[in-house]
């Protein structure tokens, strides 16, 4: 049997993660990838008051439940489905909804934290580490967090300066010596992204014609 494919996607919030990972969606094909973003692991804060939640650190790898995750990652390469959960960024919980996820051929991994895990790290295939100046990560995360998260200009500045800049400089940025790719410049850099997608495919044929690997 053909075991999965793992390709991990990090970098810092608003790096363009996620416009890598939509074209390698894109490009190999939404059929053959099983897709699961760090975010939706966020720990349920429901039991919290309000005002608490809103003080949790989230870009500190305790936030999120990566236990499950890795969970998830040996179920799918074992090829058995999987719940992924679905996460309320407005309200800081997890929603009784999940997304059921089929096993493919290809496990796309995407997170700020992941290779910041060493658990996480040994399930991976390609690690790739998306490299964005600081300027443009944070300008790309104040226009995501009001736009889609309900956030007001001065939480997300005072979160980007209490928390997401001082965990990114603890864990993400180290956590790039890690990589086997860096892209800079994210989906803007097409060369980089070519040479990516043209590896995964190699790889994929090989595991095509060499099942037991």
């Amino acid at each position: 049997m053909i075991t999965p494919l793992v390709i991990a996607i990090a970098g810092g919030s608003g790096s363009g993660k996620t416009t890598v990972a939509t074209e390698i969606l894109k490009r190999v094909g939404s059929h053959r990838i099983a897709y699961l973003p760090h975010d939706a692991y966020y720990r349920d804060l429901k039991d919290l008051p309000r005002a608490q939640r809103d003080l949790v650190n989230f870009d500190h790898p305790n936030s999120l439940e990566t236990s499950l995750m890795i969970e998830h990652i040996k179920k799918l390469k074992n090829w058995e489905a999987i719940e992924l959960p679905v996460y309320d960024f407005t309200t800081h919980t997890r929603t009784d909804r999940t997304i059921h996820v089929e096993p493919q051929r290809v496990i796309l991994v995407e997170g700020i934290l992941i290779f910041a895990e060493p658990a996480l790290r040994e399930l991976f295939d390609v690690k790739i580490f998306v490299d964005t100046d600081p300027d443009l990560r944070f300008i790309r995360r104040l226009e995501r967090d009001i736009r889609e998260r309900g956030r007001t200009t001065e939480s997300v500045i005072r979160q980007y300066l209490n928390t997401v800049r001082p965990m990114h400089m603890e864990f993400v940025e180290p956590s790039k010596r890690y990589a086997d790719v860096i892209i800079p410049e994210g989906g803007f850099n097409t060369v980089a992204l070519d040479m990516v997608i043209s590896r995964i495919e190699t790889l994929l044929e090989s595991k095509e014609h060499n099942p037991d690997e």
